[in-house]
């Protein structure tokens, strides 16, 4: 019975003197839930007495010992301290889905920009070997040409040399498309050696099918991840200076327990209230950290929000300074186009010295190649300008096709 009755006084007791009883077990069951609502706690306990410890009388017949209390607790929250919790919890929680948010933009925009890598340096590969296919059959006809007498060394040796210069872009664009395809594999979270084993094959890169906000920059911040986080980081700060500020003030807790010990009904109830009162130099304390923390919070997201405007307007720079330079060298290809064929007729009626055509040759291939990386290049202003607004956009559909 001593051991029951201590198992039940250690139940009640738990409420309004925790440091009464140190060796008082944790409660058994329970949950968590807002603080601002009234705590419970139900425990009970089962116990048979060994009858070898009791009167002859009753040896035979075992005695069965339980216990069962509830306790109830609520704070007054009169000051605002555990709303200001509740609030700096809650913003806490949104900076955590804002930085998730962050990761998963980062994770689309690498996974775009390995693909789009990849379908450039297809593109320029292929520019390339047409190129280098071209030059092959001019370099033929030249030494044709040069067995006939009608051209000199030099002609065969200069087409020679352009066929050797293409050619030597190959090789580092095959390397360039197979980084792009183990990138791809990792961010799929693949072994790279599947790169190989099961290419992804793009031709060239993807293209917007609407355009791009490059309008009001400023207004398309609000969705970037990382402002998101830094304001409600700040949020989460200015929160906690009230629940430091709370702290000069009475806390005030109403509760009470009941209890059944074996029969026997037990009830308790009591008020409870602290004050630090007159030594609050520890509140005050708290109270300039946690200024000092929403300071800090504060700059944090300053540097954010100017870093931010700065990337965006670099992106639309770089975006809309690719774009002219892309429509230039699209004409640019096609005049040499123009030049080439106009050249080539002219030496084969004898009007111009062969190496006008070779001249003409090598402006096309590098007219091609300089238009093919510009594509890339747009692509990949593409990507950056989705990264620095924070997400794609949407206008009537998705944004490549």
């Amino acid at each position: 019975m001593a051991a029951r009755s201590f198992r039940g006084a250690c139940v009640l007791a738990r409420w309004w003197s925790p440091q009464a009883l140190p060796s008082c077990s944790a409660p058994s069951s329970g949950s968590h839930t807002d603080a601002g609502l009234p705590q419970t706690t139900i425990e009970s306990s089962l116990g048979i007495d060994n009858p070898a410890n009791q009167p002859s009388a009753s040896g035979n017949v075992p005695t069965t010992d339980y216990d069962l209390a509830v306790t109830a607790s609520w704070d007054a929250d009169l000051f605002g301290r555990l709303r200001s919790g509740a609030l700096a919890a809650r913003a806490d929680a949104e900076a955590q889905a804002a930085a998730l948010d962050g990761i998963k933009v980062a994770v689309v925009a690498d996974t775009v920009l390995a693909y789009v890598d990849l379908c450039g340096a297809t593109r320029s590969l292929a520019v390339a070997q047409e190129q280098v296919a071209l030059q092959d059959r001019a370099l033929t006809i030249t030494r044709s040409q040069r067995a006939a007498g009608e051209v000199s060394p030099l002609e065969v040796s200069q087409a020679a040399n352009l066929v050797a210069a293409t050619k030597s872009t190959i090789a580092p664009l095959e390397a360039a498309q197979a980084n792009a395809r183990y990138r791809l594999a990792t961010l799929a979270g693949r072994p790279a050696s599947e790169a190989r084993t099961n290419p992804v094959v793009c031709a060239a890169p993807p293209k917007l099918r609407t355009a791009a906000p490059v309008g009001d920059g400023t207004a398309l911040l609000l969705r970037r991840p990382d402002i998101r986080e830094a304001e409600r980081r700040l949020a989460a700060a200015t929160a906690r200076i009230g629940v430091a500020r709370a702290d000069l003030y009475p806390r005030i807790n109403l509760g009470g327990a009941l209890g059944l010990l074996s029969g026997g009904l037990v009830a308790t109830r009591s008020p409870l209230v602290s004050w630090a009162f007159p030594n609050q130099a520890p509140a005050r304390a708290r109270i300039e950290q946690a200024e000092a923390t929403e300071r800090a919070a504060l700059a944090g997201w300053d540097v954010t929000v100017l870093r931010a405007l700065r990337d965006v307007e670099t992106a639309l720079a770089a975006y809309d300074g690719e774009l002219r330079r892309n429509r230039a060298l699209a004409e640019a290809r096609d005049e040499g186009r123009l030049y080439a064929r106009r050249a080539e007729a002219r030496v084969r009626l004898g009007d111009a010295a062969p190496l006008l055509r070779i001249d003409a040759d090598r402006t096309l291939a590098q007219a091609a190649l300089s238009l093919a990386q510009s594509e890339l290049a747009v692509a990949q202003a593409q990507v950056a300008l989705f990264r620095a607004l924070g997400g794609g956009w949407r206008s009537g559909g998705d944004p490549l096709e």
